[in-house]
């Protein structure tokens, strides 16, 4: 009798930790946490997409869908204001770059916080966003939400990953504010 009872109590706890992890995020690690996100906008207020700044295994990782966008290839970058001003979003302000580093990660001084890789966009108009923002920590997250925010900047052309300050990527094309949510 108490040996059945013993083995019920722990069919019930396996049964409650499988269904614990049921409420994880879909990558599986228990230590995901989205802590922003930012709406991307054109300048004629056409929704470009959302997209997550996320902690992931230990990385900070901004992800999202994107579209309504032109072909080809666009520099993606954090910003060092959380201001989308239309027409031109120099509100936003140049790259996130509170180390004071030089630009792009070809640079052997670079990279800012806020240098990202390109994105690519088909002829759909339509791009999944995945990629590290780098290390998760107190530090760069201070400077993510400081007292004027971060915002997310998509640009005309490619990032060349060296030019300094911006990485010769042309005109600004969609915005948003990250909006720290935890």
């Amino acid at each position: 009798m108490k040996l059945t009872y013993l083995a019920s109590l722990s069919l019930l706890g396996l049964a409650a930790s499988g269904c614990a992890t049921m409420d994880q995020p879909a990558s599986g690690s228990m230590t995901d946490e989205v802590v922003a996100t930012a709406d991307l906008m054109r300048s004629n207020g056409a929704r470009v997409g959302t997209v997550e700044l996320m902690r992931e295994g230990g990385e900070l990782v901004v992800a999202g869908s994107l579209s309504n966008l032109p072909a080809g290839a666009h520099g993606f970058h954090l910003h060092t204001t959380g201001r989308c001003d239309a027409p031109d979003f120099q509100s936003a302000g140049g790259h996130l770059n509170p180390y004071d580093r030089a630009h792009g990660k070809l640079d052997p001084q670079g990279k800012h916080l806020g240098d990202l890789d390109n994105i690519t966009v088909p002829a759909s108009g339509t791009v999944p966003v995945r990629q590290s923002v780098g290390s998760d920590t107190a530090m760069d997250l201070a400077r993510i939400f400081d007292t004027d925010g971060t915002a997310v900047m998509i640009h005309s052309g490619p990032d060349d990953y060296r030019t300094d300050p911006s990485g010769d990527a042309g005109s600004r094309i969609a915005c948003g504010v990250m909006r720290r949510v935890s």
